[in-house]
């Protein structure tokens, strides 16, 4: 089939601390345990329902890894775009079995806190570094302003000729 995509994108909460492994070239691997949900009120007996799936994600872009290692923890809510790959493996005792991840690894991964330090979030793409104030800006901190500038689109300040 031609055209055809595969992209994940996830909004959830971490459900332990991420886990860094190394290659034997040194580079690194994290694995996170993401947790979406949803809830709903039956309606039969009136009572409040939730459900919730547990996603596993690989990222193998170093930079990524870098920010995994150093800000994320246990519960932190994070914004996930990759794709999904499936892997067959050996288990101990010769069966074979798969296993279904997302997995963050070159030009079309991103990672954002949504819930950083000091209230900030920020977004991270594979090319990004790791360092400093990782919430002062990037594509994280223009959307909201894009968001107010239009929903105040019929606002005489607002009239000039910005095509978004």
């Amino acid at each position: 089939m031609a055209g055809s995509v595969n992209k994940v994108i996830l909004v959830g909460n971490l459900g332990k601390d991420p886990e860094i492994r190394r290659t034997q070239d040194g580079r690194p691997i994290a694995n996170l345990s993401v947790a979406t949900s949803e809830s709903w009120r039956d309606k039969a007996t009136g009572e409040r329902k939730e459900k919730t799936e547990w996603h596993r994600v690989v990222i193998f872009s170093e930079p990524l890894c870098k920010v995994v290692e150093q800000y994320l923890k246990k519960g932190a809510k994070v914004y996930i775009e990759g794709a999904l790959q499936t892997r067959k493996w050996t288990d101990a005792s010769g069966v074979e079995k798969y296993s279904t991840e997302v997995v963050l690894q070159g030009f079309n991964s991103t990672l954002t806190m949504l819930d950083g330090r000091s209230g900030g979030g920020g977004s991270f793409g594979p090319d990004d570094s790791a360092g400093g104030d990782f919430g002062s800006g990037g594509p994280s901190s223009a959307a909201p302003r894009r968001a107010v500038a239009a929903a105040g689109a019929r606002n005489s300040d607002m009239d000039d000729d910005i095509p978004f």
